[in-house]
């Protein structure tokens, strides 16, 4: 006697969502109750095609097997949040199944490689001896290609992905064409290096940090007044920066090396951007303090952003009278007045960490909460 399962898994849990239906589903009057009631809830889910071809594959094996044979059908439903909790779910549904039904060999399913990734968990329980994806016929012709993107443009994820860089290529392009000669191969040719940007920090995890950011910068402009308001200059001060450095671009760019050019162009703008350091450093001090979780290191940040500005301050400074040929005196009387500042910032720097571990350390012994 051979025992097959026929499995179909919603990874997604989106039968649970849609119909208040919980995994797993077994047996082939459940099953088909699943699959209607999903089908009526959303008749373009592609899940509901999925259940109705594991209940033709278990139709076509109960009336092709002996008699002695026994075909099962189910339904394993995952999470909404689609990672390790719903491949935990999955994986202990489909150990209740395995003990209830105790099956020889199964066939998988599925609607796509979403579901076809829980494959190895399966696997783990009991042999997959056929997998089958179920793909709906549609129209092959342009009505059919539009119906397809407009469908996608109307899911709110696929249009972030899809609109947005679309729309910022465009944009570029354009104000590219638009802007005189010179100008706008600058703005063109900024394309693959913002491109070349967001692949990096794609790369490196930075957008999960941004988006935080972005979202606690929104909460902090609901919050309070004031923030808006340092949020606000810290934008300005951006724009700033970017606009006294163009100024001072085109003032250097005519009679001066490369080297000139870009060392004046980042010195003009570096008061700005520390400008928005400063402020943006500031929204989120009131942010933590709203939120009761301010621990004084934006303090120490902000002080240390002071030290890095005055030493490139100094740095710009100097490489600047080197290129362009002024009289530059290399010894340690001249240099230590020009690194005064740049070491009183890190004495500054120091005192501030010492201030801060200290509260901090009283807080930790008290029951009192210092803000720090």
């Amino acid at each position: 006697m051979t025992r097959t399962l026929v499995l179909t898994v919603d990874r997604d849990n989106d039968l649970g969502i849609k119909t208040a239906i919980r995994g797993p589903v077994v047996g082939r009057k459940s099953v088909i109750t699943a699959a209607l009631k999903l089908g009526i809830a959303d008749p373009e889910e592609s899940d509901a095609n999925a259940i109705f071809g594991a209940l033709h594959q278990h139709d076509n094996l109960a009336e092709s097997n002996g008699e002695n044979d026994e075909v099962e059908v189910a339904i394993l439903t995952g999470d909404e949040k689609v990672g390790v909790r719903s491949d935990r779910a999955v994986a202990a549904q489909l150990e209740e199944v395995v003990a209830e039904f105790q099956p020889d060999q199964a066939i998988l399913v599925t609607d796509g490689a979403e579901d076809e990734s829980i494959l190895p968990i399966i696997q783990s329980q009991v042999r997959i001896d056929h997998v089958q994806k179920i793909i709906v016929k549609q129209s092959k012709g342009i009505e059919g290609t539009y119906y397809y993107i407009a469908k996608a443009l109307e899911d709110p994820k696929w249009r972030a992905k899809m609109l947005v860089p679309l729309g910022a290529i465009m944009a570029i392009f354009g104000l590219g064409i638009m802007l005189p000669d010179s100008l706008g191969g600058i703005v063109i040719g900024a394309l693959p290096l913002a491109f070349g940007l967001f692949i990096l920090s794609k790369g490196l995890g930075i957008e999960a940090t941004v988006g935080r950011i972005a979202m606690e910068m929104r909460e902090n402009a609901d919050a309070a007044m004031f923030s808006s308001l340092l949020w606000t200059t810290t934008v300005f001060s951006a724009i700033f920066a970017v606009a006294t450095g163009y100024d001072k671009y085109l003032e250097l760019v005519s009679g001066s090396n490369y080297s000139v050019v870009w060392i004046g162009v980042i010195h003009s703008a570096l008061a700005w951007i520390v400008i928005a350091f400063l402020t943006s450093t500031a929204g989120f001090m009131l942010l933590r303090l709203q939120k009761g979780s301010f621990s004084g290191r934006l303090i120490v940040l902000a002080v240390f952003g002071m030290v890095v500005y005055s030493f490139l301050d100094k740095g710009l400074q100097i490489a600047m009278e080197v290129l362009t040929g002024a009289d530059y005196e290399f010894s340690v009387r001249f240099i230590g007045d020009v690194m005064l500042e740049p070491l009183m910032w890190i004495s500054v720097l120091w005192i501030t960490t010492t201030i801060v571990r200290a509260v901090q350390a009283r807080q930790a012994q008290a029951e009192r909460y210092w803000g720090i």
